[in-house]
């Protein structure tokens, strides 16, 4: 027999959240991670008394109510709203696209005002069959907002220009034709007061963890101590490249204390000018609601979030999901599928991306296909 039931490789919320069930039906686990700390990317710090969400903003959004009750288990939420704004050169605009944003650009005060004016431009556009991302885009809101407020964000997102890159990656644009800044439409919003590194601490209380450890550098003995493994990695790297290197986006973070009370006002501020190396300043305290300017506290933090080329030893952040990867990602798929000990989850795992809702969804629907 062996040590443990599963080695679960990723101590992040996919992980984290099999491992909890796994072990409140009796299987013992290992959970093994290359980073310092536990949560992945959804890690928060305290840093002077803010907490600071260390690899980028984290908004829970959900409308399913069982993915909802589940997360408030382990952490009680505020209810903040994710509202952010874009800055063109000294120009500011409420996202996501609503009558402020229409009305900032154009001065129009009206739905139909904005239609019209959304309407003309795409007509002045011509573009019946989008070939790429940027005809897409003025096929769906026109010149203003698209040279604006999309293609210098995207073209820095993605690494390419607009021209380059697939129309898919916005098969529609969100357009309201209301006075709502709420960038979800989800039923519940918010962010747990505390910051997230609790809700994985209380997923893996009772459970045996050992950090920064790289499953690659002692793999076979990792692997020896378990019946079965939960990976959520990289696939291709699980399998050792052996079809190719699918491709990822990564970022850069700079983070800095700044003896100011109040930076910018807002939890995220995007910059879409391509010559502003940055696509957007967080500032950690707004996302606390209700607390985000205090005399206590005249410090505050903000991060700045730089795209990056993705290479080897990298940390992988978005999938690159065009179709040259996702065929190459099915090829993976066929060889995880013919595995009888090995599970695959997770954004890296699943190449797919993921908002944390979909990561708890997609977790629970992994316990109850191998832990039932």
């Amino acid at each position: 027999m062996k040590q443990y039931d599963y080695l679960i490789v990723g101590a992040g919320l996919f992980g984290a959240i099999f491992a909890y069930e796994a072990r409140k039906r009796g299987k013992k686990c290992l959970v093994i991670d290359r980073r310092s700390h536990v949560g992945g990317n959804i890690y928060t710090k305290e840093v002077e008394g803010i907490q600071v969400h260390q690899y980028g903003a984290h908004i829970f959004h959900t409308s399913d109510k069982e993915v909802w009750d589940y997360i408030q288990k382990f952490a009680e939420f505020n209810r903040y709203t994710n509202s952010p704004v874009a800055r063109y050169k000294t120009e500011l605009y409420n996202m996501p696209f609503n009558m402020n944003t229409f009305n900032s650009m154009w001065g129009v005060m009206t739905p139909a005002e904005a239609r019209s004016k959304i309407d003309e431009q795409i007509a002045d556009a011509g573009i019946k069959e989008p070939k790429n991302l940027e005809e897409q885009a003025l096929s769906l809101v026109g010149r203003d907002i698209y040279e604006k407020l999309i293609k210098g964000y995207t073209e820095k997102q993605w690494g390419r220009r607009a021209t380059e890159l697939p129309s898919f990656i916005i098969k529609r644009l969100p357009v309201r034709f209301t006075y709502d800044n709420n960038y979800f439409n989800d039923k519940y919003q918010g962010i747990p007061i505390g910051g997230y590194t609790q809700i994985i601490e209380k997923l893996l209380s009772n459970i045996e963890v050992h950090l920064d450890k790289d499953f690659f550098a002692n793999r076979a003995e990792f692997a020896a101590q378990a019946d079965k493994i939960l990976f959520t990695g990289m696939i291709d790297e699980y399998y050792n490249y052996c079809y190719g290197e699918l491709e990822y986006r990564s970022l850069r973070f700079e983070t800095e204390i700044l003896d100011c009370e109040n930076y910018q006002g807002n939890a995220v501020v995007n910059y879409t000018e391509y010559e502003v190396p940055f696509t957007r300043i967080i500032e950690h305290k707004h996302f606390e609601f209700g607390s985000q300017v205090s005399s206590i506290n005249p410090k505050t933090v903000i991060t700045r979030e730089y795209p990056a080329e993705w290479n080897r030893g990298d940390d992988p952040y978005y999938p690159m999901n065009d179709d040259k990867n996702n065929d190459l990602y099915a090829k993976y798929r066929l060889l995880a599928e013919k595995e009888h000990n090995v599970i695959f989850g997770g954004r890296l795992g699943m190449y797919k991306y993921f908002d944390m809702h979909n990561i708890v969804s997609e977790a629970l629907k992994c316990v109850k296909t191998n832990l039932y």
